[in-house]
């Protein structure tokens, strides 16, 4: 059960991580790692989304590897779960807790994080079902270098030269514009979660379902983890190189990135399984606490966040600035008062994960 121990651990810091970044006391003072890169680059942060993607594949290959068969109902019960992950990202991004409780629709964004897992998690299921290791494979090499290809080289329809910048001439923004339209984005100019970078995302999760192959493999404890170190090693130095000519993007999710990030979850992992297989060193439990309910726990501090800054207090603070002006703002480094901010909230939600879990409540999405 090591290996199971190993993917808890990993979920649950993944969750955790999650919080944090997305809950400092301010954002005008946050420490770099705690920041996405601008556009191109990779920082601690950047690594968060791409890993719970990893996870998802390998938690498909643990779920279903004994029941790879052919039916309706297995199709329609993921399918259903799909809907119901896309359903929250969109409850997110909808309601508020001023009346009548919906965002404006003329300006509301559409797409998020969980939007993106529900429909990776399908295709990454449907692909697993039907395609061996060798087909994912071609797959994942398909999509990671013919995206680099179409928005690298593909002419726009205005005529002009792509671009990989932050620009109206990059593909991943032009068709987010166009199809989900400026007012529906998460900034005017680029959506992180759109349409054209879903499809490199998606490799994410098939790396994760290789992993999670070796990790099911038949091979002994410590084959398993030296094939998972030797996938890493591969990974980040074939990303690295790539990023040479594709730079590093999580933005537009660049093939480079995918590689790179996909290398760094397998490493981590690899290093989790050694401590858990080898040393019988068993992680702390409060990463498995959040790991049950991770989808939950997301969303809860999603919606608590998002009406903490909607709901005001008076004329100029709301919910979330007088918790952090009367606490914390004592601590004289504001990094530091708005980082100490992000660990409290992170206590919340471990608080209330390890109640979830005595009492054996397990929300399944």
């Amino acid at each position: 059960m090591e290996r199971l121990q190993s993917i808890d651990t990993l979920r649950g810091i993944t969750i955790i991580a999650m919080i944090l970044v997305n809950s400092p006391g301010t954002w005008d003072h946050v420490y770099p790692p705690l920041l996405h890169a601008e556009w191109h680059g990779l920082t601690p942060t950047d690594l968060i989304f791409s890993t719970f993607l990893y996870i998802i594949g390998i938690s498909i290959v643990l779920a279903y590897r004994k029941s790879k068969i052919h039916n309706k109902k297995k199709y329609k019960k993921i399918s259903i779960r799909s809907l119901k992950i896309f359903g929250l990202g969109l409850l997110i991004n909808f309601i508020t807790p001023i009346f009548p409780f919906v965002e404006d629709l003329d300006n509301v964004r559409i797409l998020g994080v969980l939007q993106r897992i529900g429909i990776i998690f399908c295709f990454s299921s449907f692909i697993f079902f039907n395609l061996n290791t060798k087909k994912i494979v071609i797959i994942i090499a398909v999509i990671l270098i013919g995206y680099y290809l179409f928005t690298g080289f593909f002419i726009l329809p205005n005529g002009c030269i792509p671009t990989f910048e932050n620009s109206t001439e990059n593909w991943v923004n032009f068709l987010d514009r166009h199809i989900i339209g400026s007012n529906h984005m998460w900034k005017p100019s680029h959506e992180p979660e759109g349409i054209l970078s879903t499809l490199p995302s998606m490799t994410s999760s098939l790396l994760g379902i290789l992993a999670g192959k070796i990790l099911t493999s038949n091979h002994s404890v410590k084959n398993k983890g030296l094939q998972l170190i030797y996938f890493s090693i591969f990974l980040l130095i074939s990303g690295y190189l790539w990023s040479i000519w594709f730079p590093i993007n999580k933005t537009m999710w660049s093939s480079s990135y995918a590689l790179v990030t996909a290398g760094w979850a397998s490493l981590i992992l690899s290093t989790i399984y050694f401590f858990n297989t080898f040393k019988k060193i068993s992680t702390p439990k409060v990463s498995e606490y959040v790991s049950k309910n991770a989808i939950v726990i997301y969303f809860l501090s999603m919606v608590t966040t998002k009406f903490f800054y909607i709901i005001q207090i008076d004329d100029k603070q709301n919910i979330h600035s007088w918790i952090f002006n009367s606490i914390f703002l004592g601590i004289n480094n504001l990094k530091l008062a708005s980082l100490t901010y992000a660990i409290f909230v992170v206590a919340f939600y471990l608080f209330l994960a390890y109640l979830l879990y005595i009492k054996k409540i397990f929300i399944k999405i």
